[in-house]
């Protein structure tokens, strides 16, 4: 058989993988593509896939042949022999072929993807952040809990940790659904076969990496089969038969808006009550508040930059940032204090920024951020901004093109 560069490639990986005890005749589809990605392949080349001779069952090859060097065919139904002919013609022998079309864009591992976020130009490191650096550095299975209201920042603040450290960083989001099959991995339909995919829990114990349970708290008891790994502890994959323990440098974060108890405010639907005994594993909590005004005006800041907006200290667009931080503190206090349903976060005044930057009308901005919230809520949230920047003025909305003639309360129309 004439075996094109590629295929030699990866017989040869079969062979070494064989020499090292490794595989051994008989492979399943976790072995090959094992193999394959040594050579850089996603998945088991599509020549063999194809190659009936090679094929030992469900799921299961017989590579022998390609070890022992031997030249195999795809095999088919023989087809009738032709009819002798009255002179027969020299017979003229041609090159066997072996089928190369390419496989399916679907990808079993991680290729050609660095999963190390990259830097932001807008971060402001803040907070709990040299706290969860100085856990990442240390080496230590430390599972942390994190919580706090939305919009302040767990998530990236952890994302952007893992960047100064060059971490790779593994984020899944937990929803009511999200199950064992999810987190750990299960069996995919790839080009007609059934192939283990792993999950990124597991990815992220075999590399090492940092996993992030991000809002933790939308999740149910089909997550507790991650009681073993929250203990630092290896995990049988009952799957495919397999024992997989952590990586040196491997932990785990977690963000919630709630802190597992459940949502009395209604704010965060999905929320529930969440395992105790799963809750326990984590070593630490960390609750994050709302980042102070001051840094909070240096994120704005920032973001006015990556607007091209001029910050100079005493330019109107500095004073618009320390009006924001004004601003949203005071709502956010009210709201502490019962006085009023929403809140301002900093992720929506990084909306707001970014909504100036576009139009250039700080109250258009305002409004169009808070357009979410009920009626009330808005013209209270623009009317205490109008009494903060006394430079804006919320024009007054007429609904009439002349004067009503209105007596004893009569409906005009």
């Amino acid at each position: 058989m004439t075996y094109s560069a590629s295929q030699i490639a990866f017989v040869s990986a079969l062979q070494s993988a064989a020499a090292a005890g490794e595989i051994s005749d008989l492979c399943n589809a976790k072995e090959l593509i094992k193999v394959a990605n040594t050579v850089g392949k996603a998945c088991i080349p599509l020549w063999v896939r194809r190659n009936e001779s090679l094929k030992a069952g469900r799921g299961l090859w017989n590579i022998k042949p390609l070890l022992d060097g031997e030249i195999v065919e795809r095999t088919t139904t023989p087809a009738p022999a032709p009819a002798p002919a009255a002179t027969p013609a020299p017979a003229v022998k041609s090159a066997p072929t072996i089928p190369t079309a390419p496989s399916a864009p679907v990808s079993t591992e991680f290729t050609n993807t660095t999963l190390v976020p990259s830097k932001m130009d807008t971060y402001v490191p803040w907070g709990h952040h040299t706290d969860v650096e100085t856990i990442l550095k240390s080496g230590h299975f430390a599972p942390i809990f994190v919580t706090g209201l939305s919009g302040n920042g767990k998530t990236t603040m952890i994302e952007q940790a893992c960047a100064r450290l060059k971490r790779e960083f593994y984020r899944v989001n937990i929803t009511a659904q999200t199950d064992e099959d999810d987190l750990l991995g299960g069996f995919r339909l790839i080009d007609g076969n059934t192939v283990w995919c792993d999950g990124p829990v597991i990815r992220a114990m075999k590399a090492g990496g940092v996993l992030l349970l991000d809002e933790i708290d939308l999740g149910g008891h089909l997550m507790m089969c991650l009681q073993p790994v929250l203990e630092g502890k290896g995990v049988y994959v009952k799957k495919i038969n397999e024992w997989v323990q952590p990586a040196a440098g491997f932990t785990i974060l977690a963000t919630a808006n709630t802190k597992g108890q459940g949502d009395d405010t209604g704010k965060f639907s999905g929320t529930g009550m969440m395992n105790e005994a799963m809750l326990d594993r984590f070593h630490f909590t960390m609750e994050q508040p709302y980042a102070t005004a001051s840094t909070e005006r240096k994120i704005l800041l920032k973001n006015m930059s990556k607007w091209n907006m001029d910050i100079a200290k005493d330019g109107d667009n500095y004073q618009f940032a320390d009006m924001l931080t004004k601003w949203a503190d005071t709502i956010r206090q009210t709201f502490l204090q019962g006085g009023c349903s929403e809140i301002i976060t900093t992720r929506r005044l990084e909306r707001i920024v970014e909504a100036f930057a576009i139009f250039g009308d700080r109250m258009k901005a305002i409004k169009m951020s808070v357009a979410r919230f009920d009626e009330e809520t808005q013209s209270d949230f623009t009317r205490l901004y109008e009494k903060i920047d006394v430079n804006v003025s919320i024009p007054e909305e007429t609904t009439t093109t002349g004067p009503l003639n209105v007596e004893n309360n009569e409906c005009p129309y």
